[in-house]
């Protein structure tokens, strides 16, 4: 990154946490009923995220949502059941830890269903070629999505070139096979750093922001899903992940500017229960 586009990087950011300090948000919660799932799609949500069996939702609304098994503790019979019900039930993809996405690219062969799959997850502390070798390898072993944790040392180190060519690296990789979402953590960060970090990920050219890995404690908040969303515009996805555990909640981020949810609480989210923490 040339000193240029640093400098300007931290111009619009100053300039976007100024208006957003200036500015007041509000959302209203209320219920997510599957009426108001269906019209997040009607008005351009491409994909929701949740990890359980979202067995009661209409199988069009299905094919809408991330399948998700990030637990470090899941093994091979459980993944090859997350494809099986992915297959079954229509969902847009799985996304799991780098070392199952050859088996559910096999799993999966043939079906419409997506493989995601995670970098320099869960800390984002890992070196930048290792996330660019990390997400090539993931799109040559059949991934087609891939959410990448960014450097928050080094963001909070206002050290943006890094941080920049940390994300652009994982987006070259990708060679255009696979949309990439940067994770930025946003418990461990404040306003201006999730402001520099959403202006980065713009920049970088990624496909969408996303609050939290769910493994850091906290999750995703209203005020940091409306933040994000005003700094990226329309040109980003916003995808709120972490601490979804109720409809509620999901219906507050979805006011917020949230186009996609990660949760592992599906079920319980439709059905109006509460989940459990964690993935």
């Amino acid at each position: 990154m040339t000193a240029d586009r640093q400098q300007l990087i931290d111009t619009i950011t100053d300039r976007v946490v100024e208006r957003l300090n200036a500015a007041e948000c509000g959302c209203q919660v209320a219920p997510a009923e599957e009426h108001h799932l269906r019209a997040m799609v009607e008005n351009g949500a491409c994909r929701l995220a949740c990890g359980e069996k979202a067995r009661t939702l209409p199988r069009d609304l299905a094919a809408t949502i991330d399948h998700t098994q990030l637990k470090p503790d899941a093994d091979e019979a459980t993944i090859r059941e997350l494809c099986a019900e992915a297959k079954e039930f229509g969902f847009a993809s799985v996304c799991v830890q780098p070392t199952w996405v050859a088996l559910c690219a096999e799993l999966l062969r043939g079906s419409a269903v997506e493989v995601c799959t995670v970098i320099g997850f869960p800390h984002g502390a890992n070196l930048s070629d290792t996330k660019a070798f990390e997400a090539r390898r993931a799109v040559e072993q059949g991934a087609t999505e891939v959410d990448m944790v960014i450097n928050v040392g080094q963001l909070k180190s206002r050290n943006y070139s890094y941080v920049f060519h940390d994300i652009e690296g994982v987006v070259q990789a990708t060679g255009g096979r696979a949309c990439t979402k940067v994770i930025l953590e946003t418990t461990l960060l404040t306003d201006d750093e999730k402001a520099a970090a959403c202006a980065l990920a713009k920049e970088a050219c990624a496909d969408y922001v996303k609050t939290s890995t769910g493994f850091a404690g906290g999750g995703a908040t209203v005020d940091d899903v409306a933040l994000m969303r005003r700094v990226v515009g329309s040109t980003l996805g916003v995808k709120a992940s972490g601490g979804v555990r109720d409809r509620e909640t999901a219906q507050a981020m979805i006011d917020a500017g949230a186009n996609r949810l990660g949760a592992s609480a599906g079920v319980k989210i439709v059905q109006g229960g509460q989940g459990s923490a964690g993935y």
